[in-house]
């Protein structure tokens, strides 16, 4: 196998070059919400989160695709007007907070908003609403 991989690499330089960018991106992408954003919870974390901790569950989409599907008694903060509405997450601020939005992306600010507002325990969801679904998990549009 290891005798296989140079003579590879030297007929395909560009193939070996693509796949070390990809690697390199996804790594990086990984650190840096590791860094920026804090912890990411799958979803059958999220659940035990949920039913253990009563975590409180935010959706930062807009309000139209909140309305299509979110998670059971999530509260809907736009990300838009989050800034303006966050004291509608609660004066408990040990009480975990799990953020999520469609894929993943918005989530971050919002998580550091809550952070920097002192909540001490703020988890985002991996994979947002999209890996909730992934994972056959239930939504509601009630």
């Amino acid at each position: 196998m290891i005798n296989q991989l140079l003579p590879f690499v030297q007929a395909h330089p560009f193939l070996f070059i693509a796949l070390a960018l990809a690697s390199a991106a996804l790594i990086a992408n990984e650190v840096h919400g590791s860094v920026t954003g804090g912890k990411r919870l799958g979803a059958l974390e999220a659940v035990r989160l949920i039913n253990d901790r009563d975590a409180l569950v935010v959706d930062v989409r807009p309000a139209t695709d909140y309305k299509k599907g979110h998670l059971l008694n999530a509260l809907n903060i736009p990300l838009a007007k989050f800034g303006e509405r966050a004291a509608e997450i609660g004066k408990d601020k040990s009480r975990p907070v799990i953020v999520y939005c469609a894929l993943g992306a918005s989530q971050v600010e919002a998580a550091a908003k809550l952070r920097a507002l002192g909540h001490a325990e703020v988890y985002q969801l991996k994979g947002g609403l999209n890996g909730w679904m992934s994972a056959s998990l239930p939504v509601t549009a009630k």
